[in-house]
């Protein structure tokens, strides 16, 4: 189905830091762009008059390193204004920005730069690096980046075209290696139908967003999106607790908040919201897990205000929502955004869209300026991902007579861990690593009828007895935080087909037999 929208395509010549920045600069140089918070009341400031003299100057000295158009500038950096200033700045130098995780082990950074062959790598001053996998590649730490902020800025963006190569995420597949997703400038410009139709962005917004700047759901809608509207961002860098955010709403006055469902659950449960002024609150705003219909009551009946839901992924960010022009219907995250074509593809043979009502793959065209370029030198999981016209991301969903998509599921084995895609084969890669692991199958285990968490299925080796603890700890080792099991549960023997593949749907009935 196709939602009819008045959106045009991107202009041929597209720079997405451009886009975000040039114009505000000009009109309003003065304007709060940017506001971190930490603990207690200090905040650290930057209008969009700083944040493009920032950003030219890191791009005018990345280009002087010698970095040639196209090379991958790997971000490795905390939660804090460098961050986005350094991914900015690779765009504004028609360089392509690698975004990561400070989660990450040296060994899983290691192999993201090696499989992106990145020219340079911006780390936090405590981010561990593996000097073997940095020789050759320039490194940049913060002391880097500031003297680079105050050098000569680049005289204008780069004049790149709306299909050049902007920013490179990873993300977990159906395999043991993440792998690349390699986005264009135009996909900036194909965010705008987000920001009517599930954001409802205004450029007087005040966007809070409880997400750290490593994740692509914080630089998108976090910084990316207010910025492409004019409005300001306010992020929190301090210490986690659930009753800061309605404190944060009310005293930065914050029209928007964005947050994953598990946190708005932790608000609800914990937060003081009657004790505080969360009258300048228009909506909240979620996506990265599925929102529960009852959840969604409670918060609703809690605050007074709406909750909008978007349902995405790296390759495209989110299509699917509810919001300002489209009705909540609990259980569902919405219709597909006004100028968004999608369809439901039936899961084997020809591409032909199904009718409302059956389940199977649910597809966006490929016309979409949103969508990725591709994997990154993955043809196969490439080839794999298109039919015809249509990119499917493994979501298995129906559309009702309405154009309301339903959730059902995934086609392939990907988890899904506090908004982070996870896939089940990397953890067990590491696991069937450990000496007293004979077999190990990885899938998500409901532990609430809302609350679904990595869980490792172990076969001991005969006459060996590992310890939970001990393997957890394992992971940690050796995988970021959040790809970490967080239960681990013994079975004699994993469930299997005739063929003898494991059946992952199966691992809590066998273990709970």
């Amino acid at each position: 189905m196709t939602v009819p929208s008045d959106a045009s395509p991107p202009p041929a010549r597209f720079n997405g830091a451009r886009y975000c920045l040039e114009a505000n600069a000009r009109r309003h140089p003065d304007k709060p762009a940017l506001i971190l918070v930490g603990d207690g009341d200090a905040a650290q400031v930057l209008t969009y008059g700083e944040v493009d003299r920032a950003v030219r100057g890191v791009a005018a000295g990345l280009l002087a390193l010698g970095l040639a158009p196209g090379s991958r500038v790997m971000i490795r950096m905390g939660n804090d204004a460098d961050y986005a200033i350094v991914y900015f700045a690779a765009l504004a130098a028609g360089l392509v920005a690698q975004p990561s995780s400070p989660q990450l082990t040296p060994a899983e950074a290691a192999f993201l730069m090696a499989d992106s062959g990145a020219a340079a790598v911006v780390a936090a001053e405590d981010c561990p690096l593996d000097p073997e996998s940095c020789r050759g590649r320039a490194v940049l730490r913060p002391a880097d980046v500031a003297h680079l902020r105050a050098g000569p800025p680049l005289p204008a963006y780069a004049d790149t075209a709306a299909d050049d190569p902007a920013y490179l995420v990873y993300t977990s597949g159906t395999t043991s290696r993440p792998k690349g997703v390699l986005h264009a400038h135009r996909t900036l410009w194909g965010r705008r139908p987000m920001h009517d139709h599930w954001l409802g962005l205004r450029e007087t917004d005040v966007v809070l967003h409880a997400g750290t700047m490593n994740w692509t759901y914080t630089l998108g809608v976090g910084i990316q999106d207010p910025w492409a509207r004019g409005a300001t961002t306010v992020l929190y860098t301090g210490r986690r607790d659930p009753g800061i955010w309605p404190a944060l709403i009310a005293r930065y006055r914050a029209t928007l908040f964005a947050a994953v469902p598990s946190l708005y659950r932790q608000i609800v449960k914990y937060a003081d919201l009657a004790g505080h002024d969360l009258s300048s609150l228009r909506h909240g705003i979620t996506a990265g897990e599925a929102l529960p219909a009852h959840l969604l009551a409670e918060w609703t009946r809690a605050t007074g205000k709406p909750l909008y839901e978007a349902l995405g992924m790296s390759e495209i960010s989110t299509y699917i929502s509810t919001g300002p022009t489209v009705p909540v219907r609990p259980g569902s995250p919405g219709r597909p955004q006004p100028g968004r074509r999608i369809a439901i593809l039936p899961p084997e043979g020809p591409p032909e869209p199904l009718p409302a009502g059956e389940t199977g793959l649910l597809a966006v065209h490929r016309s979409d300026p949103g969508l990725m370029l591709g994997y990154w030198n993955r043809p196969d999981e490439e080839a794999a991902v298109f039919r015809g016209e249509w990119f499917t991301g493994g979501d298995l969903a129906r559309l009702d007579a309405d154009g309301y998509v339903w959730f059902e599921g995934r086609h392939d084995d990907v988890m899904n861990a506090f908004g982070y895609r996870v896939s089940p084969s990397e953890v067990e890669a590491v696991l069937i690593g450990h000496p007293d692991v004979q077999e190990v199958a990885v899938a998500e285990r409901a532990v609430r009828e809302d609350v679904r968490v990595i869980a490792a299925y172990v076969v001991p080796k005969p006459g060996h007895a590992p310890d939970r603890e001990a393997l957890i700890a394992w992971c940690q080792e050796r995988l970021a935080g959040y790809k970490c099991p967080r239960e681990v549960v013994f079975l004699e023997a994993l469930p299997r087909t005739p063929n003898g593949k494991v059946q992952r749907k199966r691992l809590a009935e066998t273990a709970g037999a």
